[in-house]
């Protein structure tokens, strides 16, 4: 990110967002500064998107509660605005954060992949801690609120399809297509809401258990993370080169036309290359980003590392 666009996301989030107009403005601004290819740029596209539309609807009275739904929508954005703006400070975001901040100038990830990527760290770790934030704040039970928390997952597969129908490539790159496919079919954002709602409970039976809440937050920030990785898979055509991260994060480019490698069954001690007659010697790899334990510890720390004390903060559970 160019000084001028760090100055701008840094400047931006110093003053949190207090309603749902807030946020469209921030994720304005946000969109302002990036290129439109940057990985980031085109999550935040899409949650401008998903954003203006929860603000419609909360103004059309879809929701039993419209007070409670824009402030969830504030403390759910508040999320990624933070992880925004650590990353425009030179600090690492939240483990389940990371793959997208670290992969977003990727030659070989497509478009909508970045948005998946986004949308699982959004959806599966941010929202249940946002939605036990909520209810803390408003002295309320998760219960109170889940009606309304599952009328905006229609309100989400509007936008989802629309922005599918965007990004999805013509017919001049079907060398995307297929994986692409494949992996729209694996990841839903109504599931993945299911689940989030699923670990809000969790949280909630949790929540004067402090060790135990610690424990699942960093499992949590740690697992998604995981999921972000896979999502990130580069599927299309790089360079080949290495770009090396002083974060320890390892984005190595596709080979030119980047395909994605068929599984097989080998013998054990068999190489990948030691097909009959060299059938796998022309075949292309797709050379995966490493994973160090700076992304992905899930351990007894987890909770406590640096970024994760204000994370638990944040959602209300105890930090100590």
């Amino acid at each position: 990110m160019t000084g001028t666009a760090m100055d701008r996301a840094t400047a931006m989030v110093v003053a949190e967002a207090s309603t749902v107009e807030d946020v469209v403005g921030r994720l304005r601004e946000i969109g302002a500064g990036l290129p439109p290819a940057d990985g980031v740029a085109v999550f935040n596209r899409l949650y401008l998107d998903v954003t203006e539309a929860v603000r419609d609807r909360i103004a059309d009275g879809l929701f039993a509660d419209a007070a409670a739904m824009a402030e969830l929508d504030v403390l759910f954005a508040g999320r990624y605005l933070r992880a925004v703006a650590a990353d425009a400070a030179g600090q690492e975001p939240p483990a389940c954060w990371r793959p997208l901040f670290a992969l977003r100038a990727h030659p070989g990830v497509h478009p909508l992949q970045f948005a998946l990527a986004g949308m699982n760290a959004h959806i599966q770790h941010d929202l249940p801690l946002a939605v036990v934030d909520t209810c803390r704040r408003r002295g309320c039970e998760p219960a109170g609120i889940e009606e309304d928390y599952h009328r905006i997952n229609g309100v989400l597969a509007e936008v989802e399809t629309a922005v599918r129908e965007r990004l999805m490539p013509g017919p001049d790159l079907l060398e995307y297509a297929e994986p692409l496919t494949h992996l729209l079919g694996t990841w839903s954002v109504e599931a993945a809401r299911e689940g989030a709602w699923s670990t809000v409970r969790a949280f909630w039976e949790l929540r004067r258990l402090p060790g135990a809440a610690r424990a699942l937050a960093g499992a949590l920030d740690g697992s998604v993370g995981l999921l972000g990785r896979a999502l990130l898979l580069p599927l299309g055509p790089g360079d080949g080169r290495d770009t090396g991260r002083s974060d320890g994060l390892r984005t190595t480019r596709t080979a030119p036309g980047g395909r994605l490698p068929e599984a097989r069954n080998r013998p054990p001690g068999e190489s990948a290359g030691a097909d009959s007659g060299g059938a796998d010697a022309d075949r292309t790899h797709v050379a995966r980003p490493r994973i160090t334990n700076a992304d992905t510890d899930t351990g007894a720390g987890a909770g406590t590392a640096p970024g994760g004390q204000a994370q638990l903060e944040c959602s209300g559970l105890p930090s100590a």
